[in-house]
């Protein structure tokens, strides 16, 4: 049962909806569907039993706001046209509830009918321009005050008896105090639900502790990190290889590879910067200093390599040219920081950079090719061989080791 209203409160909150909303608009739209259609019946219910207590011209408005509500969110689904029904709905709950007001003759006799009008600045501050919100208040200010004065001129009795009147005190008082918690709870339970969202999308760009300075402050300080490894993966001819695959075929195998890269290095406590092209860049040590980083990205190197092991097989058991990566690692200082404004970036620069690239494309398929720098951090953990010095571009000769296995 849960289940199946759960579908048709959904199902109603698409009514009118575009795919071009943003989710703020999304959720404005879903919120007064949802709103508005209990309001109808309810409506209707209220305007039979005031015709059976005899107040029938009472009775007339509830139904017709009713007849009027329905349509107008019958108009928005086919219109879409979503500041007309807001308008509408927000005009006919502020002033029907005034109208029956002074029809039962005032405040008291009418049972602080007008209460129901309150909804409507409410309203317009959920589904509106906050800036927007005010000018619904002042005009429910002003219907109150217009209540006041023509008071004295109002009938003096109405065909309720005074039980049926604080019946409908209980009634009103309850309604409205659970109408404005349910659209608050609602209003509050879908936000929560994008703000989650866009949390994990966050999470997805930077890492966590970077993403909580950022909304703390609403920017992030560069930092120093005196000891960082760095890695970096390249595939061997990869624009060879690209010039024999459809564009979906290429972005599909890269999307596959990358991911398995991400799942990897997560399991060693490694952050990923970025990718460039077929180009792959992490790092260990950062945002958060600690002492296993060099051990941390060596081993989640291993663990690539193992991994591209597996699929090269795979693609060539299927016939297809194989995809061979190079690794390469190194430690040092670097400065990390958040750039961008409307899109943001995690980045580490320093020559640390500089020397881990070198290390890739110094290095061969299938090996994991590490600086001296991150030798000596990882020399206990693992058997590596030393390629004595290489010459590295526009870096000179660079002493390098091939991690061979783990000790």
């Amino acid at each position: 049962m849960k289940n199946r209203l759960k579908k048709i409160v959904d199902r109603m909150a698409l009514i009118g909806a575009l795919q071009s909303d943003s989710e703020e608009v999304r959720l404005q739209k879903s919120l007064l569907v949802v709103c508005s259609f209990p309001f109808v019946f309810v409506s209707a219910t209220w305007g039979i039993m005031y015709m059976l207590f005899g107040e029938n011209l009472s009775a007339l408005i509830p139904l017709t706001y009713s007849v009027f509500s329905l349509a107008s969110i019958i108009y928005f689904g086919i219109s879409r046209k979503f500041s007309v029904f807001r308008f509408s709905q927000l005009f006919l709950i502020l002033i029907l509830p005034f109208a029956m007001m002074l029809s039962l003759g005032g405040f008291v006799r009418g049972s602080i009918v007008i209460l129901w009008s309150l909804i409507s600045p409410l309203g317009a501050m959920l589904f509106d321009k906050q800036s927007n919100a005010p000018r619904w208040l002042l005009a429910f200010v002003v219907l109150v005050v217009i209540s006041l004065i023509v008071q004295p001129w109002l009938r003096a009795q109405n065909n309720l008896t005074p039980a049926q009147v604080s019946l409908f005190f209980v009634i009103n008082l309850m309604g409205v105090g659970t109408v404005i918690f349910i659209m608050v709870y609602y209003f509050v339970g879908k936000k929560n639900f994008y703000q989650l969202r866009s949390e994990a999308l966050l999470l997805n760009i930077l890492p966590k502790q970077i993403a909580e300075e950022l909304k703390a402050k609403g920017n992030v300080e560069a930092k120093q990190f005196e000891s960082v490894t760095v890695m970096f993966t390249d595939f061997k001819n990869f624009t060879l290889i690209s010039e024999k695959l459809t564009p979906a075929a290429i972005v599909a195998e890269i999307d596959t590879l990358f991911k398995a890269f991400d799942n990897i290095i997560g399991k060693h406590n490694v952050e990923k910067i970025k990718t460039i092209g077929d180009a792959y860049m992490c790092a260990g040590g950062l945002p958060v200093a600690n002492s296993t980083h060099a051990i941390d990205v060596v081993n989640a190197a291993m663990d690539i390599q193992q991994f591209m092991q597996r699929h090269l097989q795979k693609r060539k058991s299927e016939g297809q040219d194989p995809f061979e990566i190079r690794i390469g690692v190194h430690t040092g200082p670097v400065v990390a920081g958040v750039v961008g404004d409307k899109k943001f970036a995690y980045d580490i620069w320093g020559d640390a950079v500089n020397i881990a690239s070198r290390m890739e494309s110094s290095g061969e398929a299938g090996k994991v090719n590490i600086s001296c720098a991150t030798y000596e951090l990882v020399r206990n953990k693992f058997n590596c061989v030393s390629r004595g010095k290489i010459q590295a571009k526009n870096k000179g000769e660079i002493e390098m080791f091939f991690v061979e296995s783990i000790l």
